[in-house]
């Protein structure tokens, strides 16, 4: 008897959960961006978030809520109710944050259900044709000859783009003044003008730049050379051990967001960015698609937590 109460108490604790997820979504969803408007974390999502929208049946909105290195946003929605409606759409830097952030209002590795990966894409190295350096080892040697005579742009400290500029910095071995930004068209621009020596800039907001002559590129920092940059060598058969960061691009839930929200997510955000009107447009901006399981990519997650906030702790980067 008791046993019989237990399975009919048991299932009507589990009953509305079910019909939430069943029914879900029902209205409008909040994507939340935590870096400004222009940076590659806010122009890729919004090429799949309309598609994604369409295979869920509600529109997505996103909202920009950048500073602290993505923090600021993603303490947002680490505060926001568990119900698939408030999602956070973030980079890599959200593995490097702990490091850098000892007093974060949030856990990274406890306070998000991982969804799923958008895709990554390489970083690329770039500077002003003015500055007349042609290759990677000319790079090198004029940011040696003068230590921290250089400068390079970035999106705060802990942004995707620094973790990948700290990387090569000391594989290579140089010094170099960090100068980071709200966004990144505002990086871009400096760097054009000059007034900002280089950046590793995700491919997808650079390439344009490229093309047109007004930015140069030395290297990227993925394992294999960019399909849409195949002419540029990686940093590592540059011969730059240890100098190679993927840079990814997520979505996340509240920690205790259902799981059968999260896994319709998944399902839709893969289906979503293989779809070809969306790959097509990604992958002409150099990003790699995904397709990962929730559990793969919170994996992934953990994983980076340890060996990127090792390095960040060893290579000194913090807060300034």
């Amino acid at each position: 008897m008791r046993r019989a109460m237990f399975v009919v108490w048991a299932a009507l604790l589990i009953a509305p959960f079910a019909a939430q997820a069943a029914d879900y979504p029902e209205r409008a969803i909040k994507a939340v961006i935590p870096f400004g408007a222009g940076s590659a974390t806010d122009i890729i999502p919004r090429i799949a978030f309309d598609r994604l929208g369409s295979e869920l049946g509600q529109t997505i909105v996103v909202e920009n809520r950048g500073g602290a290195g993505g923090t600021i946003g993603t303490a947002a929605v680490a505060k926001a109710d568990p119900d698939g409606y408030t999602l956070l759409t973030t980079s890599s830097a959200h593995t490097i944050a702990p490091a850098l952030y000892p007093a974060l209002s949030y856990d990274t590795a406890k306070d998000f259900e991982a969804v799923g990966a958008i895709g990554s894409v390489p970083n690329v190295l770039i500077v002003a044709p003015s500055r007349g350096l042609k290759t990677i080892q000319e790079f090198v040697a004029a940011a040696k000859e003068k230590p921290n005579a250089l400068s390079f742009a970035s999106l705060g400290v802990g942004s995707a783009v620094h973790m990948s500029a700290e990387r090569f910095r000391v594989s290579a071995g140089y010094e170099a003044v960090h100068v980071p930004f709200k966004g990144g068209a505002e990086a871009l621009t400096e760097v054009m003008a000059g007034r900002v020596d280089y950046y590793f800039c995700p491919i997808a907001t650079a390439l344009p730049f490229i093309r047109d002559g007004k930015l140069l590129a030395l290297a990227v920092s993925s394992k294999t050379r960019a399909a849409s940059l195949p002419d540029v060598p990686t940093t590592l058969e540059s011969g730059f051990k240890d100098s190679d960061y993927t840079f990814w691009i997520g979505v996340f839930a509240p920690a205790k967001t259902p799981h059968d929200i999260v896994d319709k997510l998944n399902a839709a955000l893969i289906k979503t960015v293989q779809a070809p009107e969306v790959k097509d447009k990604l992958t002409a901006l150099g990003v790699e698609t995904a397709n990962m399981s929730p559990a793969a990519f919170e994996a992934q997650v953990k994983a980076e937590l340890g060996s990127y906030g090792a390095f960040a702790k060893a290579a000194g980067m913090k807060m300034n």
